[in-house]
């Protein structure tokens, strides 16, 4: 290990290495303090520590949220604790310092300010019970620190270790201290013990009695009770204990030594029995534990320390006692001639300051000492004599000797400059040797350096802007932040301005300025002081209006125009307070610092006032952090505390939850007349965390009952309107039950889970365990009756193929006579393991060689556990994966790993195994059912049930095409299941069902393990795209769609790659009422997803109306013609039950509706089907890519359509390494005049219908149609069905597939402009209201919204007379920005996390931040405005279109991406892949090299896909068939 070079590095890893649990206070949680940076590395790097079996956690916690609070939990869990610190903390910690004092926990603390240090921090806490010990150089930090962790072991108390930094930083760097150095002198036997002590005790503040005491074995002997003359002594003490006790020790904390009498008991009888004894710790306790840590330090290294130390001359008579920084002292002393009067002085520091050891202090000094100056580095007095001086008096100045005790003079020592310290002595000695010495005289300047500041200045962190920023918006130049930390208090502290009573008392004060301010105008308006009468009017119109902040902040600007005007000197007087014209809205800004006892009682005096102040509280701390569960910190739920006052507005808000709510609670709380508190939700871990990072928490908490989202109205009731009222839809029943209960108490558990274990592990832990329980229990009920031998079947799948597999083998154990239960690992209770007679255990393979997602607790608890016995237990592991999954040799471990572990683990814990581990392997014929085949009968016959005779015929496995035909056209049971309110969720089939309607099922995958762990379905809810043709809406149909995202969704629209809208997060309970919406607005959503044709998409053309408009026909024609007929549709999502006409139906067969399908017949087809129309030049819809691609061909002479371009058998779908499956780009078919194109569409269609693979949909799409049959035998096909033969193809050019941003003119005038919407994501962000800009333009816009297949937005059709005010909305909103890097602009990504079910990694979320990462790349290259397609997925299906991106990143598991090269700028020539499974860090590494080659070496004109081809780091794929070949990186076979 590298030499360690500071004293808090040094202090920092003997921290580590001694305690379970280390508190590292920061000044903010991306701001590292002197001991963090090392801590989180030791960390990071799992460096193992000596006192834990693994490595020690270290918490990172800011200074401001009373830190010493997180200690209470671990300590009384029988951890050992210790914090590093600044001294800054200790004075607002001192009401947990007396409890803490009593708990082995160990308090570094670094002086400050840095430089000029004031150790009235330390003096006083001294009398808190704690231990103080002092180092003052880097060798001695680190021994120092290590002997107060051996003390606070052995003494069981507290020890609080202080130094100044400053006064080592010219020290040379030291060794590391020894690893079994440390184990030696810290006594791990002891730790041990101490650890195995638990605390029950949960009061923070009361005296609960706890103490730490010592146990004795005391050998006694017969005792002259007459004499009472003992005639033997007890036995040293041993190592101390700690006991609660209602008796009152003594105090060890006192500035006298004790008396070790007081504490010894007397014998009253004689006796020859040994007796136990147990007592408080006291001061010789402590003082014979240091000494004999300190025998062992010197043992070990040859250091040794003293309580206190003297150095210098045997016959010195002057001496210096130092309680402060002695570096320069020591300097000047070293370098001292033998004429300067402190030549032959002594110097004297306490290494160990509490308890104070007075007798000791006089052994230490030599018997020559006369005199001795004490010097004080005290800033803030609150005795005249210095606490020091005190002490030294009372040890040497008292009892007999006090004749012979040397004199002691007082200095109260100020910052000295190197230059300045031997004057200072100078100055110092001839004070001491005068014949009267003045005492308390001050050495040094009592100012101190201007360089010197508090090391935890205030800022406010970066994620919090986003509620400064709404502030901003809402309230503009009206907003006044009291408290604000750039605000120029003159004489006061930031972190004093910052506080809730001093913004408080400064809003009072303001509001007292502005009512005299009134009363001014009203005098002024009275006078004829004015040059002008106009003043007077406007103040006496101003002065009626001056409560009301919509009058009088319109009135305002005139008011101070017509002044200024004036020019008099009245005029001028008022205009010194022109800001007080505005009535502002006042806000106190505070964090959840302020929701923990030491820093509450400023929000209780601003909502007990009953004032007009509004208070933002930012609480920042996340749901799934550990200290959300730690009761003892005591964080106040502000929200509910003020709304328990009856007087103040509340509301509960997050900006990543939902936007809108917070600017409705901001309007609301600033026209609330009264105290208002806005508790805002803003969770990060760090202050530079990402957006993302915060957005998933956000989601977390809100979802699970954590932070509620509600606004509570003081208000409405007189209205007649509910007080509360909740916005937060998901648990909205629930909390209506919660506030019904007294005192709230539930939304108190759900916020502090551990405020009563009984209720809250009911809700979590408890709710499970009793779920795994009932259903095993149940089960086994059943099985009793059966006949067999007991077969348990668990499974971890995250995509359904072991738990099929794993259900299908408890089927046909049952054939065989076996009672089988099947179950998932994660619902079995783990504790029942070893009573199993016969165990089967399958599992797939997700992530990094990781266990899905229903398998990862079973797993981690038996990974973790030792206590399984499995010796009874007889065991069989199946494991799912794909060996090219992870195509480097280095990976190929990960393949089927997760099998592979668990059946090495249950060997481990004794287990028999049945047979050996089956492995599973989508590369064979077969996938992984080529294995399973052999692996099945070796686990009969193991079973002894392979004979069995008569076995029935199972049968086969339902599949889309069974769905489709017993489907009744669309219709299955969605009516039935939409009904049901037992869970959010519809039935497997109908989930395939509803993607005919437009709907997707999902759940969100951030909230999916949270979900979990409390016992709770997944968050069900459901996607809706609509059909949109060619991509045209209205600007009526734009209003609709916005107002159906916020009140059906989750408040964001989707401009998708398909060129249509989607919504997110709809409820099942809001599913139909967000389809009528969008068929209300003259839209639907039929056949925009299953398998049928989707939605015909179109390239915008803002350029070429006339002749858009003439293929928007066209694409109409086609989408129409092509619609399916069934009217289940209408049935299901459009009909009133209660309206007569729609209960006409005609039926036969009993219920069935008549129904029938010309085109799609029963089943519809194998698999989605998909039609673009492009117009070259552009390429802009990818017409490559999709089924049927046409391209538009236009008449030279007439510039009208003259037809089409026919492409067919585009597509994008892949299975990862399955090189079966591959992306394909279309064949050329021939030419089509426009007037018969949807026929020839129709055609096509009905080819696929008829031969397409309806078996394996893997196989089902029209390019494996086109393959398998030749593109010349499909042509003669759909010509045959045509009746007509395809022309030559009319030649055409593509130069681009991205879209052209700005403004454009078209032929008749109109303007169009094309803005950038980054991955089609509209909605309002604190930096960006977006999705507001948007509704206020559709508000007054005349012409079209045409959506991009890009997933941008074209605003179509703007007349001149219109675009100066188009334009400044634009601007407003900032929709005119297109300053963005022509790689972002070039940028597109799918949804994938969180809704996406088939999401491997992220995409949409993370897209940004990586383009990000490589613009200043860019910008130093040259490279800004260049234009590189960019694509990202996360997962192959290939949604965004990325195999014809010049570079792509296809998900494959979290965090790790497919790289693919070579796509064609035009869209026309696949890429091809690059490496496989790369992260971020190595992304990076290639992409940034690599763009700097390609400025430097780049031909004319060459674009990045034809760059990286012509230098040899990429083949070109020619057709889709040889995607997989050539591949730069070749895949490795696995095992």
């Amino acid at each position: 290990m590298a030499s360690i070079e500071t004293a808090a590095e040094a202090v920092a890893r003997v921290a580590y290495l001694s305690s379970d649990v280390v508190l590292s206070v920061q000044p903010a949680l991306a701001s590292d303090s002197e001991f963090s940076k090392y801590l989180h590395s030791y960390s990071a790097s799992r460096l193992p520590g000596l006192v834990t079996k693994e490595s020690p956690e270290v918490i990172a916690i800011r200074h401001n949220v009373d830190p010493l609070l997180s200690a209470f939990q671990p300590l009384r869990s029988g951890k050992l604790v210790s914090a590093t610190a600044s001294s800054s903390i200790l004075l607002p910690s001192i009401p947990h310092l007396y409890k803490l004092a009593q708990y082995p926990i160990v308090l570094h603390v670094s002086l400050h300010p840095f430089n000029s240090p004031d150790y009235s921090e330390i003096t006083a806490i001294r009398q808190s019970g704690f231990i103080f010990l002092q180092s003052e150089t880097i060798q001695e930090a680190q021994d120092i620190a290590l002997s107060a962790h051996a003390l606070a072991i052995r003494s069981g108390k507290g020890v609080i270790h202080f130094f100044d930094p400053a006064n080592s930083r010219r020290d040379r760097p030291i060794e590391p201290e020894d690893r079994d150095v440390v184990r030696d002198v810290l006594d791990l036997e002891a730790a041990r013990a101490r650890q195995l002590r638990k605390d029950e005790n949960t009061s923070l503040y009361v005296d609960d009695g706890r103490r730490a005491t010592v146990t004795e074995t005391i050998p006694q002997t017969p005792v002259d009770s007459q004499s009472g003359s003992e005639v033997a002594k007890g036995t040293p003490p041993q190592t101390a204990t700690e006991q609660s006790s209602t008796e009152e020790g003594s105090s060890v904390g006192s500035s006298v030594r004790e008396s070790s009498a007081d504490s010894r008991p007397t014998l009253s009888s004689a006796t020859s029995i040994d007796s136990i004894t147990t007592r408080p710790v006291t001061s010789d306790d402590i003082y014979d534990y240091i000494t004999t840590i300190w025998v062992n330090v010197a043992r070990a290294t040859g250091r040794a320390y003293q309580v206190f130390e003297y150095t210098g001359p045997d016959d010195a008579e002057y001496a210096l006692f130092i309680f402060g920084s002695t570096g320069l002292f020591v300097d000047e002393l070293e370098e001292a001639k033998s004429t300067d009067e402190f030549a032959k002085c002594g110097l004297i520091t306490a290494r160990l300051y509490r308890p104070w050891m007075g007798p000791q202090l006089a052994r230490s000094l030599p018997t020559s000492i006369r005199r001795i100056a004490v010097l004080e580095q005290i800033r803030k007095k609150t005795t005249k004599w210095g606490p020091v001086l005190l002490d030294l008096l009372t040890s040497l100045r008292t009892g007999p000797s006090v004749n012979a005790a040397p004199l002691i003079v007082g200095h109260q020592l100020g910052h000295l400059e190197p230059a300045t310290v031997r004057q200072a002595l100078r100055g110092i000695f001839q004070n001491l040797s005068s014949a009267t010495p003045i005492q308390n005289l001050e050495v040094g300047s009592s100012e101190r350096p201007r360089q010197s500041s508090p090391q935890y200045d205030l800022t406010q962190p970066r994620v919090e802007n986003a509620y400064m920023k709404i502030l901003d918006q809402v309230f503009g130049e009206r907003l006044y932040v009291a408290n604000r930390l750039d605000a120029s208090n003159a004489g006061i502290s930031a972190t004093i301005s910052a506080t809730p009573e001093y913004g408080f008392g400064s809003l009072l004060a303001r509001e007292e300025r502005r009512r005299r301010f009134v009363g001014e105008v009203q005098t002024a308006a009275a006078t004829r002081d004015f040059a002008t009468d106009v003043p007077q009017s406007w103040l006496s119109k101003w002065a009626l209006n001056a409560e009301d902040p919509h009058k009088a902040n319109a009135i305002a600007p005139d008011v101070i125009s017509r002044l200024s005007n004036d020019g008099s000197r009245l005029a001028s007087a008022l205009l010194e307070s022109k800001s007080l014209f505005f009535k502002e809205s006042r806000w106190l800004i505070g964090s959840d610092a302020w929701a923990y006892d030491l820093g509450n009682s400023g929000v209780h005096h601003v909502i007990a006032s009953g004032a007009n102040v509004n208070m933002l509280i930012i609480d920042s701390q996340p749901y799934s952090e550990r200290a959300a569960a730690d009761e003892a910190r005591r964080k106040k739920d502000v929200g509910l505390y003020a709304m328990n006052f009856g007087n103040a507005y509340v509301a509960s808000v997050a900006v990543y939850g939902s936007y809108t709510q917070v600017l409705e609670a901001m309007i609301e709380a600033d026209r609330y007349a009264g105290p208002s508190v806005v508790v805002a939700y803003l969770p990060y871990n760090k202050e530079d965390d990402s957006p993302l990072t915060v957005l998933q928490e956000t989601k977390k908490a809100i979802d699970l009952g954590y932070w509620p989202l509600y606004r509570w109205n003081p208000n409405r009731e007189e209205n007649g309107e509910p007080n509360f009222s909740l916005d937060s839809e998901r648990i909205k029943h629930e909390l209506e039950e919660f506030l019904r209960r007294d005192n709230h108490l539930t939304q108190l558990m759900n916020r502090h889970p551990k405020f009563a274990a009984n209720l809250s592990e009911s809700y979590g832990t408890e709710v499970r365990a009793l779920q795994k329980r009932k259903a095993k229990d149940a089960y086994n009920t059943l099985l009793e009756s059966l006949y067999g031998a007991p077969m348990t079947i668990l499974f971890a799948s995250d995509n359904g193929n072991a738990e099929s597999l794993a259900k299908r083998l408890g089927n046909r154990g049952k054939a065989r006579g076996l009672k089988t239960m099947v179950m998932a690992m994660d619902d079995y209770p783990l504790e029942d393991l070893p009573t199993e007679e016969n165990v089967v255990m399958m599992t797939s393979t997700a992530g990094q060689g990781e266990f899905p997602q229903n398998g990862r607790a079973f797993w981690d608890a038996v990974k973790g556990t030792t206590d399984l016995d499995l010796a009874q237990t007889k065991y069989a592991v199946f494991a799912l994966g794909d060996s090219h999954y992870w195509p480097r040799k280095e990976d190929k471990i990960y393949y089927n790993k997760p099998g592979k572990d668990l059946d090495a683990r249950l060997a481990l814990l004794g287990g028999v195994r049945l047979v050996d581990v089956g492995l599973g392997d989508d590369q064979d014929p077969d996938s992984y059912q080529t294995g399973y085949t052999d692996w099945e009968p070796k686990l009969w016959q193991a079973l002894g049930v392979d004979k069995v005779e008569g076995l029935p015929e199972e049968p086969p496995p339902i599949t889309n095409e069974d769905i489709k035909i017993q489907s009744n056209f669309l219709r299955g049971t969605i009516a039935e299941g939409l009904e049901d309110t037992t869970t959010g969720a519809i039935s497997a089939s109908d989930q395939q069902l509803t993607k005919f309607h437009g709907t997707y099922m999902q759940d969100d995958r951030d909230l999916r393990d949270e979900r979990k762990a409390q016992g709770l379905e997944p968050a069900y809810a459901f996607m809706i795209r609509c059909r949109l043709n060619g991509g045209v809406a209205t600007p009526s149909q734009w209003l609709q769609m916005d107002s159906i995202s916020s009140s059906y969704g989750n408040e964001t629209m989707k401009l998708t790659t398909r060129q249509t809208f989607q919504f997110h997060g709809v409820v099942k309970s809001k599913l139909k009422s967000a389809m009528r919406g969008i068929n209300k607005a003259l839209m639907t959503t039929i056949a925009a997803c299953g398998d049928v044709n989707r939605n015909v998409m179109l390239s915008p053309l803002p350029t070429k109306s006339a002749f858009h408009r003439q293929v928007h026909e066209v694409s109409a024609r086609i989408s129409d013609h092509l619609l399916p007929s069934t009217t289940a549709y209408h049935e299901i999502w459009l009909k009133d039950p209660d309206s007569p006409d729609e209960k006409k139906h005609t039926k036969i067969a009993g219920d069935a509706v008549v129904d029938k399908e010309p085109l799609y017949g029963p089943t519809y087809l194998p698999r989605k089907f998909k039609i673009t129309i492009a117009i070259p030049p552009h390429n802009d819809t990818d017409v490559y890519a999709h089924d049927i691609g046409l391209i538009a061909i236009k008449d030279a002479s007439s510039n009208r359509l003259e037809g089409f371009n026919v492409l067919v058998g585009g597509g994008m779908g892949v299975t990862h390494n399955n090189k079966k499956t591959y992306p394909r780009t279309g064949s050329m078919l021939g030419y089509s005049p426009a007037s018969q194109i949807h026929l020839v569409c129709e055609k096509i269609m009905l080819v696929q219908r008829d031969h397409g693979d309806r078996k394996n949909r893997k196989h089902a799409r029209l390019k494996y149609t086109i393959d398998d049959m030749g593109v010349d035998m499909f042509r003669s096909k759909v010509e045959d069905l045509l009746g007509a033969k395809f022309e030559e193809p009319r030649p055409f050019e593509f130069k681009s597939n991205i879209d052209t941003f700005g403004w454009q003119k078209d032929e008749f005038g109109m303007n169009h402009f094309l803005m950038f919407i980054e991955n089609g994501r509209v909605e309002d962000t604190a930096e960006f209201p977006m999705k507001t800009g948007l509704r206020e333009i559709a508000k007054v816009h005349k012409g079209e919204f045409r959506l991009t297949p890009n997933q941008h937005l074209c605003l179509s059709g703007v007349p001149d007379k219109e675009l100066d005010m188009v334009k400044g909305m634009l601007n407003r909103y900032k929709l005119d920005n297109l300053q963005f890097s022509g790689l972002r602009l070039s940028s597109s990504a799918c949804v994938a996390f969180p809704t996406c079910g088939l999401a491997m990694a992220e995409s949409e979320r993370y897209l940004p931040e990586l383009i990000s990462k490589l613009e200043d790349c860019l910008e130093e290259n040259g490279l800004r405005q260049d234009s590189i397609v960019m694509r990202m997925t996360g997962c192959p299906n290939g949604c965004a279109r990325p195999w014809l991106a010049e570079v792509a990143f296809v998900g494959k598991a979290y965090g790790a991406y497919n790289m693919y090269l070579g796509g064609g700028y035009h869209g026309q020539r696949l890429n091809k892949l690059y490496r496989s499974s790369i992260g971020e860090e190595e992304i990076l590494s290639i992409m940034k090299p690599l763009l700097k080659r390609y400025a430097l070496e780049r031909e004319e004109g060459e674009r990045f896909g034809d760059f990286v081809i012509r230098i040899g780091m990429i083949k070109p794929t020619k057709e889709g068939k040889s995607f997989h070949e050539d591949v730069a990186e070749e895949e490795s076979d696995g095992e």
